[in-house]
């Protein structure tokens, strides 16, 4: 499995490496939005994991520009990764256009537990999984 983790902390970056590395996924990492979306533009990744607060583009907005797209990349499923525990932040989420969101620190089993929904509800549908 090919994940993308949009984040700009690197020790974030790390931690959740480290969960998925245990599960044998290939996680790339991108410092920030822009970074992201050029890394989208460029490979195919199975999940998208984002952070909502970072320089320049925010994940929001990221997210927004991902489900915009004109090809299949633009049903990749997308999970929130943030600090940010505003009352109302789930749900404009999912506005947004992401699949899930899970608040920092996130363990392992509610990470996984969250990709696997989405990437079944993916396939279900008949989504982005190859």
């Amino acid at each position: 499995m090919k994940v993308l983790f949009i984040e700009d902390d690197r020790m974030n970056r790390r931690v959740v490496k480290d969960m998925l590395d245990v599960a044998g996924a290939v996680m790339t990492e991108a410092e920030s939005a822009e970074e992201g979306l050029e890394l989208l533009d460029a490979n195919q990744y199975d999940i998208l994991l984002v952070d909502l607060r970072m320089p320049g583009m925010d994940g929001m907005t990221a997210i927004r520009h991902i489900r915009a797209r004109g090809d299949a990349k633009a049903q990749v499923p997308v999970i929130v990764v943030t600090a940010d525990t505003a009352p109302d932040l789930r749900e404009q989420c999912l506005e947004a256009g992401a699949d899930d969101v899970l608040f920092k620190p996130v363990a392992m089993e509610a990470l996984f537990d969250s990709m696997g929904r989405v990437l079944a509800k993916a396939a279900g549908e008949g989504g982005f999984i190859r």
